[in-house]
């Protein structure tokens, strides 16, 4: 099917800064788009052919939108699952798949789907509501600290706690939950594959995540991860195993935890482009989004390795501005080589909020890291 200055269509569910920046590549090739999200002032909506506004998760709504395109994806994973089904059996091709988007949008069964494909993971106990953790908790069988992830609707550090005490605990939002076993880790890391439907697969880098310390969001993304080779071909191998166990089509960003050179396990996955490969528009010779869009369309997949050492630094809203935006000092970092923003293009901004992000390429790893914290030091995302 080809989408190169056509009328075909290639739909995307949410019109946040990962749909945006996916319409940067069907621009580039002229591809038609349309792209749902809730928002009217969405950073997606300039670049797209054709924008409409509405709820992800409504039934008819993503139905709706979906009956007229060729491909759909997403950049979101909060989307109604049974209007995809629907339209897949309708001869939609939908990608990710609904039948992996439903175990993904659930930690519960996301950790189940690891357990019965062999894929190392966490240990971990399931709970229908908060309440019932309380009452193991109450009967003594299970102690602080754990963590305690909701089972749904989690994101950027949302619904996700390290829970050691009782005040902790009531702070927690009610419904389905598990909790894991507190890991001691060396690194979080992070490597992307993408699959298409011909069954070619790929691999990124191994990357390194390095996260606020409040907010428990990624403030610096790595590339390469400072690992051992060993290491490094673990964290490969169990991410294409992940990848391979779903049978995903396009981006899947596996998580996971290095414990040592030998053992490394899943944190979790994410179906769509991700925070963790946005330096590979910079650094990469194939970005995650032209990638992603390769994928769904059933492309010859693009060269993974790096062209050069990356570092991207996460824009967030400082603490203590809510309201119009204001980039302070962004004229200083772009005196410094190497250094690149990307602005998302959300107008109002508030505490933690992503509002962009800065790759720092350079030669040397270690370079880069130092100016990224140089840059991280210089600007700030205020109110104005």
């Amino acid at each position: 099917m080809n989408f190169f200055s056509t009328t075909k269509t290639l739909g995307i569910l949410g019109g946040g800064q990962l749909g945006k920046m996916l319409l940067y590549s069907t621009r580039k090739l002229d591809i038609k788009t349309k792209v749902l999200d809730p928002d009217k002032n969405a950073p997606g909506r300039l670049a797209s052919d054709i924008f409409v506004q509405g709820d992800l998760t409504d039934y008819q709504t993503v139905y709706n939108f979906g009956k007229d395109v060729d491909v759909l994806t997403i950049e979101i994973e909060k989307v109604n699952v049974e209007a995809l089904e629907k339209l897949e059996q309708e001869g939609v091709a939908v990608y990710p798949q609904p039948h992996v988007l439903k175990t993904i949008q659930n930690k519960c069964l996301q950790k189940k789907f690891y357990q019965e494909n062999d894929i190392p993971t966490a240990v971990f106990q399931e709970f229908k509501s908060l309440n019932d953790l309380k009452d193991e908790i109450i009967k003594g069988k299970i102690s602080y600290p754990f963590v305690w992830k909701s089972a749904e609707m989690g994101y950027d550090g949302y619904g996700v706690s390290v829970v050691q005490s009782d005040k902790e605990l009531e702070e927690l939002k009610p419904g389905p939950c598990l909790i894991e076993e507190v890991i001691k880790f060396k690194k979080e890391l992070s490597v992307i594959i993408c699959r298409r439907p011909k069954g070619e697969i790929v691999n990124y880098p191994v990357v390194e995540s390095e996260f606020h310390p409040v907010a428990n969001q990624v403030e610096y993304i790595l590339c390469p991860a400072r690992i051992s080779n060993a290491a490094e071909e673990r964290a490969v191998e169990i991410a294409l195993k992940t990848a391979e166990a779903y049978g995903q089509i396009g981006l899947l960003a596996v998580e996971l935890f290095l414990i040592s050179d030998e053992e490394i396990i899943v944190n979790e996955v994410a179906p769509r482009p991700h925070n963790s490969g946005h330096f590979s528009i910079e650094a990469s010779y194939t970005c995650q989004f032209e990638q992603h869009i390769r994928a769904v369309l059933d492309l010859p997949l693009g060269k993974t390795e790096s062209k050069i050492a990356g570092v991207m630094v996460n824009l967030v809203g400082a603490e203590g501005h809510t309201g119009p935006v204001h980039y302070k000092n962004i004229d200083k970092i772009l005196e410094i080589d190497g250094v690149i923003p990307h602005i998302y293009g959300k107008k109002e901004t508030r505490p933690f909020r992503k509002m962009g992000h800065v790759t720092v390429i350079h030669p040397e790893l270690t370079i880069a890291r130092k100016i990224a914290e140089k840059v991280k030091d210089i600007i700030s995302v205020i109110a104005k």
